[in-house]
């Protein structure tokens, strides 16, 4: 696969825009993300571990102790903010530029491998799931907290129609299918929770389909 670049540019421009005001727009929604984030991070094993798609660092908090953390996001304004997040928090953690879907980082580098409410965003779903598993170790995981379109037939159709608008002002589409993108892109499916919002909301672990031995 090759990468879309004028589709990733402009995904690019939209939370580069939107940046400054990211976490206030999120901030009535974190509150029930919280303890969505927490457990996920709960299952990290690390010690070597990738954020994928970082934003501001939300996830900063929830970092178990003892790993060491490489945070990515596509955007140089997110990544600014999640330094000056970094800092405050005194995380151990590399913030630098990034592209899910081009990961510059050489095959089997981390223990896990972490993403939160990113591929909702990624202009290629599939071929980032495919980085992901390209550079987590054989044994490690993949951890996903995504909103996915549901599964209600009625619902699904108007995510359909409404998408467009929302991704034109947030970013982001609403009615991916996660959960089957992380099988097409080859990944092991170990196991998938439903957070919340009545299946909207789910926890998605998956590994290398090749398993250490």
């Amino acid at each position: 696969m090759t990468i879309d670049m004028k589709a990733t540019e402009r995904t690019r421009a939209r939370y580069q825009r939107i940046a400054p005001i990211y976490d206030r727009m999120e901030m009535l929604a974190e509150g029930g993300f919280q303890p969505w984030r927490e457990h996920l991070w709960s299952l990290v094993k690390g010690p070597t571990v990738l954020e994928v798609g970082a934003g501001t660092g939300k996830n900063m908090p929830y970092y178990p102790d003892g790993t060491k953390v490489t945070a990515i996001d596509l955007t140089p304004g997110m990544v600014e903010r999640a330094r000056q997040r970094a800092a405050e928090l005194d995380a151990d953690v590399d913030v630098r530029l990034g592209d899910a879907q081009d990961l510059d980082f050489p095959d089997n580098s981390f223990d896990d491998v972490v993403a939160t409410f990113v591929f909702c965003s990624v202009p290629d779903p599939v071929l980032g799931l495919q980085e992901l598993g390209r550079v987590v170790k054989p044994g490690g995981q993949v951890l996903l907290l995504e909103h996915v379109r549901s599964a209600n037939s009625l619902l699904g159709l108007l995510m359909d129609v409404a998408n467009p608008l929302v991704m034109r002002m947030m970013g982001a589409n609403i009615n991916r299918r996660t959960v089957e993108n992380v099988e097409r892109s080859g990944l092991y499916l170990e196991r998938v929770e439903d957070m919340g919002m009545g299946g909207l909301v789910k926890l998605i672990v998956a590994s290398k389909t090749t398993q250490p031995a």
